[in-house]
């Protein structure tokens, strides 16, 4: 079997945090919606059917509630940029993709979202 690159896709994670600049958004928490995909190679997991082989993205999901939940974001930019950080840090992952939304932040939209990638050199 050929070199293989698992992908793991981390779908509508809700959580709330403060995150905005305007001063009701400073004082109120707000939902956001995380979607986290992460990439790098199952060989040795597949092979071995071995959990420590296998990239743990309970482990990396936990890390991203606490940094959420625990935070103050006035920018968008800046919780999507933490939580891609949280999602690349094991040397394993070649590639991670961040998008949040933001729901209701716009009168006639259902969300605005931002996402940011990760490509290992």
């Amino acid at each position: 079997m050929t070199k293989s690159l698992a992908t793991i896709k981390i779908t509508n994670l809700r959580l709330r945090t403060f995150i905005g600049f305007n001063l009701e958004e400073r004082e109120k928490m707000q939902d956001v919606v995380i979607n986290i995909e992460i990439r790098y190679p199952a060989q040795n997991a597949i092979l071995e059917d071995d959990v420590e082989a296998a990239l743990n993205y309970k482990k990396i999901t936990k890390a991203v509630i606490l940094h959420v939940e625990q935070g103050r974001f006035l920018l968008l930019e800046k919780l999507v940029s933490d939580v891609l950080e949280i999602s690349c840090q094991h040397s394993w992952v070649q590639f991670a993709r961040v998008s949040v939304d933001k729901p209701h932040a716009l009168r006639f939209a259902d969300s605005v979202s931002l996402t940011l990638e990760y490509h290992r050199e």
